[in-house]
């Protein structure tokens, strides 16, 4: 399935990089639908050159060291809240009913969000999607905007595929709970 590759390849680029991980910008570029190629091609062609500790670096005061840019979205949505607590319970239900392995990263984390989503029924997707992964990714995305972060474009290119798999969420979306219709 075209799907899954996409959604693998986005993981494989928001996992920490080990020497393998030119190789997974090529295979994300190969994979990767019109709608968010040009994302990753200009991830690649910024990515290019650079050593695996000099990614490892790159990734590490992207997302580990910034909390503006966490991976983990229950975090950007509720900060250290009781519904944060609520929403990794809930995910990690989902998990284990998709019958997706957690890594040592939360649940809430965007490369297990990423692999639910794409798991996931279309309609139960679509509005996880447009309550969670939407959200948390615009709150994301200022963190890299106008920094010269590569990332950033790994970002887009989540938001764009989303975009294009559920075109029925609302280009801008109502304020609502997060919580009111997701893994319910």
């Amino acid at each position: 399935m075209q799907d899954a590759a996409i959604y693998n390849a986005l993981v494989a680029l928001l996992t920490y990089p080990e020497a393998d991980y030119s190789q997974r910008i090529e295979a994300s570029v190969q994979v990767a639908p019109e709608e968010c190629r040009g994302q990753l091609e200009q991830f690649a062609i910024q990515m290019r050159g650079l050593k695996a500790d000099q990614l490892q670096e790159l990734f590490t005061q992207t997302f580990d060291l910034n909390p503006m840019c966490s991976l983990e979205l229950g975090w950007h949505l509720f900060g250290e809240n009781y519904e944060r607590g609520l929403l990794l319970v809930r995910v990690r239900e989902e998990l284990r009913r998709h019958g997706l392995e957690e890594s040592t990263e939360l649940p809430d984390h965007l490369t297990h969000v990423l692999r639910l989503v794409e798991r996931m029924e279309h309609e139960t997707a679509a509005d996880f999607v447009a309550a969670c992964v939407l959200p948390a990714l615009e709150k994301m995305l200022p963190a890299t905007h106008g920094k010269e972060n590569p990332f950033e474009h790994v970002l887009l290119a989540v938001r764009s595929l989303l975009r294009s798999q559920f075109p029925e969420i609302p280009l801008i979306a109502p304020e609502t709970e997060p919580l009111l219709r997701v893994l319910v």
